[in-house]
């Protein structure tokens, strides 16, 4: 199943997309209201059950008549756990892999959809893309013997950071990795959520590749992610609990600019794909002034 979220001008909706035939149909409520039990129906190996239960509304429309959003809802948090592939670590910033995994949290307002555009920050020089793998929890609590169980499936990301504004914490501090990757309008999220159900039992072993104007920048699999999917998500639930409907970026692999060099510039097209799940394609965006 592909899971999107979505406006036609109005109030945003969700919706199950047919891309074979290139439609979407309407499910009616919030994410709260179908969302849990149709992660629970695929934990228990009944994804046609839940499918067959969803609250679908409407008539299918074409699916290049809506917009799509990021598949969040504004109540739910965006969380990013970092520092996940060595050789990210290693070719792009020097370093060697952490003893544990890194997350915090991600501004809401940084997202954009599927085809929206890349805002360029105006307190940046040095824009830089990370394609991700992104994850989408269904329902709560989260059992931290069966994390996976809690997943409703799986999403692209690009998470667009301000590497001159990371580098800028103060000696001693750290990072500062809210202004690095909260800018407003920034990062992209989509096309639409795939179902857990698609995917062989287990962390998905997928190939994420980005590229700018046609030129692949980074190429990588999630089978190289120092700590899986589970793992992830059992480490972020064991500090901060897990809603339904929240996303989890899962890190990068290497090639981004701030080991390249080659940073994004006004213009350039970026598309982000992971396969098995498809592809987010954002223009950047003036600077400001320019």
């Amino acid at each position: 199943m592909k899971i999107a979220r979505c406006t036609e001008g109005g109030a945003p909706f969700w919706a199950l997309v047919d891309t074979d035939t290139q439609t979407l149909q309407p499910i009616a409520g919030a994410f709260a209201d179908w969302g849990p039990a149709l992660t629970r129906a695929i934990a228990a190996g009944k994804a046609e059950e839940g499918r067959a239960a969803l609250p679908l509304a409407g008539e299918a429309r074409p699916l290049d008549s809506v917009r799509l959003l990021p598949p969040i809802e504004p109540i739910n948090r965006v969380v990013v756990a970092g520092a996940n592939y060595a050789k990210h670590l290693a070719d792009d910033f020097g370093l060697k892999a952490p003893p544990q995994p890194i997350a915090f949290l991600k501004a809401y307002g940084a997202l954009i959809g599927a085809h929206d555009p890349i805002r360029y920050p105006p307190l940046t020089q040095e824009l830089d893309h990370e394609v991700e793998l992104v994850v989408a929890v269904g329902s709560a609590p989260v059992d931290l013997a069966d994390p996976l169980a809690s997943v409703l499936g799986y999403t692209v990301g690009n998470d667009v950071s301000a590497r001159d504004l990371q580098r800028s914490g103060p000696v001693g501090i750290g990072m500062d990795l809210f202004a690095a990757k909260s800018q407003d309008g920034s990062t992209g999220l989509g096309p639409w959520i795939v179902t857990r159900d698609e995917f062989p039992a287990g962390s998905p072993k997928l190939r994420l590749t980005l590229k700018v104007n046609g030129e692949t920048r980074q190429d990588g699999n999630t089978a190289e992610m120092t700590w899986d999917v589970a793992q992830l998500v059992a480490f972020v639930q064991a500090r901060s609990s897990f809603a339904g409907g929240d996303v989890m970026f899962t890190g990068s692999p290497a090639g981004v600019g701030q080991g390249t060099g080659r940073f994004l510039n006004p213009g350039d097209v970026v598309e982000a794909s992971v396969d098995g799940i498809g592809t987010i394609c954002n223009v950047v965006g003036p600077k400001a002034g320019a």
